[in-house]
This record gives structure tokens, C-alpha cells and sequence, in this order.
């Protein structure tokens, strides 16, 4: 083993990736979490599990190994056993006359090491790569090894012409807990919802067509279609799905809900499903709810250095309402729930009113709104009241009486977070407005609202520099000066990024601060306009100027960002 140079943190601050400053606001932040300190400067976004990988085998004098990059032989992935490598979080790279390489995540876990040295009887040689790009490289590897894929079942049952239906409908009859290996739908089913999983998919879709049932991935807000299982399939995976989700087999006509809760790998899932009936038979919706997405801070969200700090003194005051909006799939919850995670400590009640519960968030008492029972929004928020809470969130203000009682609640020294479908923060006063809310309330109550959007992450993987054509600058407002000085990139496409060139989502923001004169605006009942002209003026930066900011640095394309922010006067 060569020669230390020096401690992996030393390493990131001397080649600039992490500041002084930074390393003490992780140190902090580690230890008020409980966390590691590369989890923290992860949590935080100041380095990624790249930066701190080659830190630590510069450090050690190990080699880096790019995975996304590398094909190990099956005679290879064959050495250390399927269990032993997700047990470990370990793969084997190649093997020598004289040692098998394994690459490891934690060059310290000398235990693995030793571990993995005695099961396989093998000289171990040790090279580096962050533990996530091992799991995948895992899932990658070993289902091309072992077991069975979703593709390769689907083949199996174009293949023959056995209907599966009748068999899976009376024996989940008769039996509800199948066994998971007992039928070909079941695991079909089961490999379906973990292959989705492993492409980072939010919804799964099954669609049913005249001749054939289109299975959809949800993948960083863009539709992806997988084979098509044969029409006489639907029957069984119908009942399949509603048997896990608890619903009526036999109901054919009505719409259904339902959740399931299933373990894919090490992680534990909530899927929320929705049936509706269709022309050609029943479409299903399976929402995929996964802790860990709700688990980020601010930090993670993707604000611009001053929203984050404007954002920080907001969510700290101790009465208020702060409005966040945007339409269905735009992060709304994500960056309430980031909010309520930053605020909760064992001093503080935070009560939430949701419909439904999505995520369920340890230390916070959530309701869940049942219209069937009488369980309103409304109803709910009056009885937080009598709960003496410091945090009220309202999922969502879509009437007068919820709006009301929000507001009564900031009035009487609650912090009240809540959503509102509007497109941008200017015309959400006009819409509480519209609503019947007084302006007078309006004007008092608000402290800041804002609007956002996900757009597309370049994959860090591929990126490359790129330059946009003229007429492209033009369309989007941007000078020859600020474009000769802006970082655009694009993403060839490689296997990190399934070929398409981004890899995960971030989101832009508007945010709009209530001042002296936005409130006067409010209490007059301005139009929308007037209200947009005084926050520019103000220094509000509009959704399509901070997606702009984040193309020009080569974090998204000018076209993620024209398809998903509408360009404004002003802009």
C-alpha cells in the first residue's frame, strides 16, 4: 500500500472542492444529526461521494474506479457470492494469479476485508468507488448473473400461451399472503415494482390497450415505456396489485385507493395505487414513496445561495403563513417536508393536516383529512388549535373555510406552512383574493410565498461543455457578454444516466417576501401584474431568471428550462 498523503478532508480543502467554512458547518451539522462527517458534507451538498471517494484513495494510495465506466466478466461476478455483496456493499473488479481486486466504499472497514478474505479463501486487493455507484453496479452485475429480470419473464409469457388468471384469482382467494416465488404474476409483478426502483422511477403505469398493456416508468418526470406483457396478462396483474393493495378483486366499475408496503432490496416502500376504469379495462397508478427522497435538507433542494438564506430567516419566525406553489409533481411537499425536518426538535409541536399522508415523518403528528367522515381540512385545523402547536402545515389551501382557518392560526402566533396551485408567487395573492379570503387578512397573515418547478440535473457523469446556437440565446434573453462568461454543458448519455443525459432533479424558485409595499398592493386588491412589477423591483428573482442562473453554470440545459418556466416581462 503506498504511502498516506495526508487526511482525505485536508485533501478536499486543499484542492478547493470544500471551504474552511464549509468543514466547520459539517462538523456542526455531524454532530447535531448523529452522522458521519462525509454524510454530512454529502446532506449538505458541498461535496458529492465522488469528491470523497478519490479523497480518501488519494489519501490511501488506492485506485478509483469509475463504475459506470467498467464491465466486470460474469467469470468474475461470479467469485463472490450475490449475498455476500449486498450484505457488504462490496463487487469484485478482476482477478490475478495472485489476488482478487473487490472494490469497497470505506477504505478503513477493515473488517470487510478480513471478512470477505475468509469466505473466499482469496488474497483480496482493495480499489475505491462510492457505496451507491456499488449497489447499482450490484443490480447491474448480479441480474445479468442470477435470478430472473422483469424482461426476461415477460419473454417466458409471450412465449406460451398459458393464462395465468384464473389460477392467481382463486388462489389469492383463497390465500392472500402468496408466497412470492408460488406464481409467475406474482414475481412478475414483484420484479416490476424493484426494477422501477432501481431506475429511480416515482410512478409506475399500466395501461390497457385493444391489444397489448403498456407498462410506463415515471424517471425524472419523463414517461419511459418497457415491454408491452401480453393482453391476456390483465386480468392477473390486476388482481395481483389490488390483492397487495388491499382492494375489492371483484370491483370492476368504481375507482379504487389503496397503499402497499413492500421491502425491494434493503428498503422499505409505500406505494400508493389507484385504479380508474378505462374503454378497454381498468388503468392502474402506482405512486412510489420513498423515504429517503423526503430525508433532504434545504441545503439539498437547489436554492441560490440567497433564496437559502432568505429561506432560513423565514422558516424560523414564529408566526406567519409561508405559501409554497406550483402544480401537481413540482416538489411541493418535498420542500415543505425539508422545512419540517430543519424545525424538528423535541422543543417544538408540529402538527400537519394531509390529503392524504404521504410520508410518514418521525416526531410529527400527522392527520390524515377523511372527507367520508366529516374530516375536513377545516375541521382538522380547529382542533389543532386546542393542541397548542408551534407548526401548523395545511396540505393544501383549496377553499375559503381552510383558508380562513390557516390564516386564523397565523394570526394567533402559529407558523402555518401550506400549498396553493397557481403558477407563479405574484398570482397567488390574487387567487386567495378570489377565493373570498379579505385582502385585509391576506396582506397581514402572509410572510413569503413561493413558486417552483423541478427541471432535469445534467448526469455528472457524461457532461461535456456545449454551446447554444444564437437563435437558441436569443430565444432564451441572454447577451453574447453573459453567454461568453456562462459554463452550458449537455450530457452525452451514458449508463449512469440510462442514455439519456440527465440524472435526478433540482428545483428553481421564486421566492416573494411580503414587504411594506407588496402588502399595501395586497390590501388595495392590485392586479397581478402590479403586484409581479413591485417584487422585480424589489429584487425578486422570477422561476425562469434562477433556471436561467442554473444553465448558465452547468447544471441544466437552456431547454429543461424553456420547456418548464414560461419567460415573463421582465426577464
Amino acid at each position: 500500500m503506498a504511502k498516506k498523503k495526508g487526511n482525505y478532508i485536508e485533501i478536499l480543502v486543499r484542492k478547493g472542492v470544500i471551504s474552511p467554512d464549509q468543514l466547520a458547518e459539517s462538523q456542526q451539522h455531524a454532530t447535531d444529526k448523529a452522522l458521519r462527517l462525509p454524510d454530512a458534507l454529502i446532506q449538505l451538498g458541498y461535496a458529492t461521494g465522488e469528491d470523497i471517494t478519490r479523497a480518501m484513495a488519494e489519501q490511501h494510495g488506492l485506485d478509483y474506479v469509475n463504475l459506470s465506466e467498467v464491465d466486470i466478466p460474469p467469470s468474475v461476478v461470479e467469485l463472490v457470492p450475490e449475498s455476500v455483496a449486498r450484505e457488504n456493499a462490496v463487487i469484485p473488479l478482476a482477478r490475478s494469479d495472485d489476488a482478487l481486486t473487490v472494490i469497497i466504499s470505506d477504505p478503513d472497514d477493515y473488517e470487510t476485508i478480513e471478512k470477505l478474505r475468509f469466505i473466499l479463501n482469496l488474497p483480496i486487493e482493495v480499489a475505491l468507488a462510492p457505496r451507491d455507484s456499488i449497489l447499482e453496479a450490484i443490480n447491474r452485475h448480479y441480474g445479468q448473473t442470477v435470478g430472473e429480470s422483469a424482461d426476461s419473464m415477460l419473454q417466458e409469457f409471450t412465449d406460451t400461451a398459458i393464462d395465468f388468471t384464473e389460477t392467481v384469482e382463486d388462489r389469492a382467494n383463497r390465500d392472500e399472503d402468496v408466497d412470492e416465488t408460488s406464481a409467475p404474476i406474482v414475481r412478475l409483478v414483484h420484479l416490476m415494482i424493484s426494477e422501477a426502483v432501481q431506475l429511480r422511477a416515482s410512478d409506475i403505469h399500466i395501461e390497457p390497450f385493444e391489444d397489448r398493456i403498456r407498462i410506463r416508468y415515471r424517471i425524472d418526470g419523463v414517461l419511459v415505456e418497457r415491454d408491452s406483457p401480453p393482453r391476456r396478462l390483465l386480468g392477473a396483474l390486476l388482481s395481483r396489485v389490488k390483492i397487495l393493495s388491499k382492494m375489492d378483486i371483484a370491483e370492476r366499475r368504481r375507482t379504487q385507493d389503496g397503499r402497499i408496503k413492500i421491502t425491494v432490496g434493503e428498503k422499505e416502500l409505500d406505494l400508493r395505487v389507484s385504479v380508474i376504469p378505462t374503454n378497454h379495462g381498468q388503468s392502474v397508478v402506482m405512486r412510489i414513496l420513498d423515504k429517503d427522497n423526503i430525508r433532504v435538507g434545504l441545503r439539498q433542494l437547489g436554492f441560490a445561495d440567497d433564496d437559502f438564506q432568505k429561506v432560513q430567516g423565514l422558516i424560523k419566525r414564529p408566526n406567519g403563513i409561508i405559501l409554497v406553489t406550483g402544480p401537481t409533481g413540482s416538489g411541493k411537499t418535498t420542500s415543505l417536508y425539508a422545512a419540517l425536518n430543519e424545525l424538528n426538535t423535541p422543543d417544538k409541536k408540529i402538527i400537519t393536516a394531509e390529503d392524504p399522508v404521504e410520508y410518514y415523518l418521525a416526531g410529527v403528528n400527522q392527520v390524515e383529512i377523511r372527507h367520508d367522515i366529516g374530516l375536513d381540512f377545516a375541521r382538522v385545523i380547529r382542533a389543532m388549535l386546542r393542541q397548542a402547536p408551534n407548526i401548523i402545515l395545511v396540505g393544501e389551501m383549496r377553499d375559503l373555510e381552510t383558508a380562513q382557518m390557516g390564516i386564523q392560526a397565523s394570526l394567533t402566533g402559529h407558523l402555518v406552512f401550506s400549498t396553493l396551485h397557481t403558477n407563479d408567487s405574484p398570482s397567488a395573492i390574487t387567487r386567495l383574493i378570489d377565493m373570498g379570503v379579505p385582502s385585509y387578512l391576506v396582506s397581514s397573515s402572509i410572510v413569503a410565498i413561493m413558486a417552483q418547478r423541478l427541471v432535469r440535473v445534467v448526469c455528472q457523469k457524461c457532461k461535456q461543455p456545449f454551446t447554444p446556437s444564437e437563435s437558441v440565446l436569443e430565444a432564451a434573453g441572454i447577451s453574447k457578454e453573459k453567454a461568453a462568461a456562462a459554463t452550458f454543458v449537455k450530457g452525452r448519455g451514458c449508463g449512469h444516466c440510462s442514455g439519456n443525459g440527465y440524472r435526478g432533479r433540482l428545483g428553481i424558485y421564486e421566492l416573494m417576501l411580503m414587504s411594506s409595499k407588496i402588502r399595501e398592493l395586497t390590501f388595495e386588491a392590485a392586479p397581478t401584474e402590479e403586484i409581479r412589477r413591485a417584487a422585480l423591483a424589489e429584487g425578486m428573482k422570477t422561476l425562469y431568471r434562477d433556471g436561467l442562473d442554473k444553465a448558465m453554470r452547468g447544471i441544466t440545459t437552456l431547454e429543461e428550462v424553456m420547456s418548464t418556466a414560461k419567460r415573463t416581462e421582465g426577464d
